[in-house]
């Protein structure tokens, strides 16, 4: 089922139609009351007159900037009213559903899953989205909003299942993983939560994670373990910057011919700089009165 446009005029020369309508039936009335006509000058207009105006009445229909109206025609599909204003319709669409068109914000629960490691994480997302179309909105789904829900959070968890919580928690390289890779996740839920939307005429406009955290029961572990990876990947930088000082403090004295140093000499220089570069604390100097040797 597509969505069509509903057929409508505008409202505000039907609102003069009806005037003229009840001043006609208040005056015929009155003159046939003041005649000698007897019932059957009275009765049309007593009885005709409220049902024409009611007919006329019902078919006015007020329409909000960013709303729709959807119509029914004795059970069938008659159209969907997008004309902002006052509207008047057939009267007999009923009933008259109401869509929004503006943009909606959703916001899952945190959801606990896990990931493609086996790691129970938590995870949750906000998704923006509207109806494109107000047919399928309406009838194809029993309710767009639970559905818009129920369907987002599903996505999520398979989303979730399908990728590591971190790239060192990933087999193979180049892998995306659901904390590094914020830009290519997110795209990613998106496109998979328009393909579960697709059929209920919503557009998915942005999907994003907003929370994502290992679940307390392994938070604790995981902090050390990123712990001993941050200081792990602290000391590679120090001893890499170590041994790069070491070279050039021998390379120089080798250059400027300040003292030559043999073999032995060379690797206990390299032992005393790279304690005294690496060590965590404050190295005390020993002055050598002696010899060399």
């Amino acid at each position: 089922m597509n969505e069509k446009s509903a057929w409508s005029i505008s409202g505000y020369p039907m609102v003069a139609l009806l005037a003229l309508w009840i001043i006609g039936m208040l005056y015929f009335l009155t003159m046939a009351i003041g005649s000698d006509g007897g019932p059957a000058l009275i009765l049309p207009p007593l009885i005709g007159g409220p049902i024409v105006g009611t007919i006329l009445a019902i078919g006015f229909v007020m329409v909000q900037p960013k709303q729709s109206r959807v119509l029914v025609l004795f059970g069938a599909y008659n159209g969907t009213l997008k004309q902002t204003g006052l509207r008047w319709v057939n009267p007999f669409n009923y009933p008259r559903i109401p869509v929004s068109l503006r943009l909606r914000n959703f916001e899952s629960g945190k959801n606990k899953v896990n990931d493609a490691n086996g790691n129970p994480i938590e995870i949750a997302a906000i998704v923006v989205w509207r109806v494109t179309d107000t047919a399928e909105a309406t009838f194809e789904v029993d309710n767009y909003r639970d559905f818009v829900a129920v369907q987002s959070e599903a996505a999520v968890r398979t989303l979730a299942s399908r990728y590591a919580y971190d790239l060192k928690d990933s087999k193979s390289r180049g892998a995306v993983s659901l904390r590094a890779n914020p830009a290519e996740v997110s795209e990613m839920l998106q496109h998979e939560i328009q393909d579960r939307l697709q059929t209920a005429g919503v557009e998915v406009v942005e999907a994003r994670i907003s929370h994502l955290a290992y679940a307390q029961e392994i938070a604790a572990a995981m902090l050390q373990r990123q712990q001993a990876s941050a200081i792990v990947d602290a000391r590679e930088t120090i001893v890499e910057g170590a041994v790069g000082m070491v070279e050039m403090a021998l390379a120089q004295l080798s250059e400027r011919k300040i003292v030559e140093l043999d073999d032995e000499r060379k690797a206990a220089m390299v032992g005393n700089l790279l304690v005294v570069l690496c060590g965590q604390q404050d190295t005390h100097p020993v002055v050598n009165a002696g010899s060399l040797y």
